[in-house]
């Protein structure tokens, strides 16, 4: 069946999808080289063609940037007034008989310590901080600390513990007055208790500049200037030149992207967005062509396809590395609620083909997520209902974090395994959360998904309970076509759900007038057969009428397009034979056969096809006077062949070898349906005699 490329249904859908590609694509110019780890540089060498920065790794800044507070600066902050107090008591307690130039020496001493410093014993670990920062009179000085017991010199920017101080002034004051005794002198007067630390450590201050520290880590490690070779070709590409090869692509992308917007990128972005739609628009044609004159259907696909390039555009601005966080495998469930596997497929990958052009490491992502949709179509299928959308999510995880696994190892990189892993976690079970949106689209787009189609086969719904009511023997007849169309589906893998929706509703329009169909007579009893006395030409536009009736029904309780479908095909463009062959027969003109047609459109899924014959051979089958298998399978090989033979195939999808297994399969099952019963022996009269009664 041919499609003539329609301007309003998609035309204009396929014009918005390539302007939104081409405003949202990612503007300057990408580095042409692909390298990794491990691997020989296969291109000439390269050589810079600017001054760039090298630039440090995500771990080794996120590594500074987390310093542990232990490795932070001390900072002190000089108490004046306590050394001031200390200073005082020490000269109040100087003994009056000693000389006074020894206790102005002594004094000068002791504040020569105190402006220095005086620390507390183990107040850090000159170690770890061989340099302090010590503030006295608001201005902040470097000092280190005192590292002889007994210093014989002090240093200015030497700090000393209390121990150390009193060492030194003691030293300092006997060395010109040997054998006074000064030390026990001291002790007995108590001074060495006040020397005492007039440094106090200052937390707030040393946490306020670690915290400063950490926020303007330097990013870089050195600078390579124009003209410096990066790498050579041959050479093999270690960690060292693997860091100076991805700041360089950083450095050319930013700055070819601030001299982006030219017209021969607009150009070249112009004609990627349009082979990309265009690639979009025959994964269509050449997969369902049906889909395109069908507005709801081709525009929720634009939809889709509209969605996945759109977050591949906006999270490579952002964060390349946030891609993995994206559940591009929603775009599979979004697609598997609507349409077959061979719509499906084709179009995922088309709308994952922006990954793999734009974003960074995009055959790596493309693999992977091509992977993870596959495996998600496959699985759905089985785990699809409430907490087993879970499962699916879990085995979708599991195939891409397989196919990354497999790229570090082959690629021998290994930072941030985990964190990309958490990531394509999160993802899948993002698809989970999003999953309910079908339901609005759903609605929005006039679609019918899996559980729509569950809820249309319950019987107990309005619509089919009226059936039951108004013309019962018509639907006793759904039910039997719909158990033989449901079992001959199964057969050849067609939509089971879909056929039996189908076959439900085929026959709704025979509401409008029940009489008029045999099978509904033994609900009006005492009343002669509808037909009777009618003139076959009249007879026959009560039959075909219900075809027309039943589409009006269909839109009157919206039914989807689908279902509707069923209604319009059952019968295609047939003769009404019974009461076409009765006008013959009085004398009416061959040329009139199309009074005596349906009005409807031929098959043309496997499914309609399907319910085309289940729906002749039941009514057929009733007709019969012997139901051996021989007679079951000549009665569905005539129906079939007259089907063929009238053209009604002539646009079904449904293969030679699939209508073959339908046809072997419906005789089987028509034979088991009217399967023989054994007849239960008479009792002979005088044994009857014998039994006692109420036995």
């Amino acid at each position: 069946m041919q499609f003539s490329f329609d301007f309003k249904r998609n035309f204009l859908p396929l014009l918005a999808l390539f302007v939104l590609l081409l405003v949202l694509m990612p503007r300057g110019a990408k580095f042409n080289y692909d390298y990794r780890k491990g691997t020989a540089w296969e291109y000439d060498d390269l050589v810079a063609e600017f001054d760039f920065p090298i630039l440090k790794s995500l771990s080794e800044l996120q590594a500074e940037r987390l310093r542990p507070a232990e490795e932070a600066v001390p900072y002190f902050v000089c108490d004046l007034e306590a050394e001031q107090r200390h200073i005082d008591s020490l000269a109040a307690r100087w003994p009056f008989l000693l000389s006074r130039t020894l206790k102005e020496e002594f004094l000068g001493l002791v504040s020569a310590v105190y402006r220095n410093g005086v620390v507390p014993e183990d107040a850090f670990d000159p170690a770890k901080h061989p340099v302090i920062y010590v503030e006295r009179s608001k201005k902040w000085k470097e000092a280190s600390l005192e590292t002889a017991h007994s210093p014989l010199k002090l240093a200015s920017s030497n700090v000393m513990t209390p121990a150390q101080a009193r060492s030194y002034v003691l030293r300092q004051i006997e060395m010109p007055i040997e054998g006074l005794g000064l030390d026990s002198l001291y002790a007995v007067m108590g001074i060495p208790e006040l020397m005492t630390p007039n440094l106090r450590y200052d937390e707030v201050m040393t946490e306020l500049v670690r915290s400063e520290q950490s926020g303007v880590v330097s990013p870089t490690l050195g600078i390579v200037h124009f003209g410096d070779r990066i790498v050579q070709r041959g050479e093999l590409i270690t960690d060292d030149v693997l860091r100076v090869l991805d700041s360089y692509r950083t450095e050319y992308e930013a700055r070819m992207g601030a001299l982006g917007g030219g017209r021969l990128e607009w150009a070249g972005h112009g004609i990627m967005a349009l082979a990309l739609v265009v690639l979009f628009y025959f994964s269509i044609l050449y997969s369902n062509p049906r889909i395109l004159p069908e507005s709801n259907r081709f525009l929720y696909l634009c939809l889709v396809f509209a969605i996945a390039s759109v977050a591949t555009f906006l999270i490579e601005r952002l964060d390349p590395g946030y891609l993995y966080l994206v559940p591009f495998t929603l775009t599979t469930l979004y697609l598997v609620a609507f349409f077959k596997w061979r719509v499906v497929l084709p179009v995922y990958v088309v709308s994952l083909l922006p990954l793999l052009i734009f974003a960074h490491g995009g055959m790596e992502l493309f693999f992977m997520f091509l992977v993870g949709g596959v495996v998600t179509m496959f699985a759905f299928k089985f785990f699809n209902r409430g907490w087993q959308q879970f499962l699916t999510a879990f085995i979708a995880f599991c195939a891409m974090a397989l196919v990354y696994l497999g790229f570090r190892l082959f690629l021998g990189d290994e930072q941030n395994i985990f964190r990309v892993l958490l990531m394509l976690f999160i993802g899948s079970f993002l698809s989970v959360a999003g999953y309910p949106l079908i339901y609005l689209f759903e609605v929005v787009f006039n679609l019918v998904s899996g559980s729509r189609l569950m809820e249309l086969c319950d019987t107990n719904n309005k619509l089919l309970r009226e059936l039951s009511e108004k013309a019962p023997g018509t639907f006793q007849h759904s039910l039997q076509v719909m158990n033989m169309a449901d079992a001959a589906c199964r057969e050849i893998g067609a939509d089971v759900l879909l056929v039996r929706a189908g076959a439900l509703y085929h026959d709704i329009g025979k509401m409008a007038n029940p009489r008029c169909f045999i099978e509904n007579e033994g609900q009006f009893p005492g009343m002669k057969p509808y037909h009777e006395g009618m003139d076959p030409h009249d007879s026959a536009v009560q039959i075909v009428r219900h075809v027309p009736d039943g589409l009006v029904m269909a839109e009157k309780h919206h039914l989807p397009r689908i279902v509707r479908e069923f209604i319009r095909t059952h019968h295609g463009t047939s003769c009404a034979r019974y009461f076409y062959t009765q006008y013959l027969n009085a004398g009416g003109s061959p040329d009139r056969e199309a009074d005596f047609s349906y009005d409807g459109a031929k098959p043309y899924t496997r499914e309609q096809t399907v319910l085309m014959l289940c729906d002749s051979v039941e009514a057929a089958s009733r007709t019969m006077k012997e139901h051996t298998p021989e007679a079951c399978d000549e009665l569905v090989r005539k129906i079939v062949q007259g089907k063929i033979t009238d053209g009604q195939l002539t646009d079904s999808a449904i293969s030679i070898k699939d209508l073959d297994t339908v046809q072997r399969f419906l005789g089987k099952y028509l034979s088991q349906m009217y399967h023989g019963r054994i007849e239960y022996p008479k009792l002979n009269r005088s044994v009857a005699r014998g039994i006692p009664r109420g036995r």
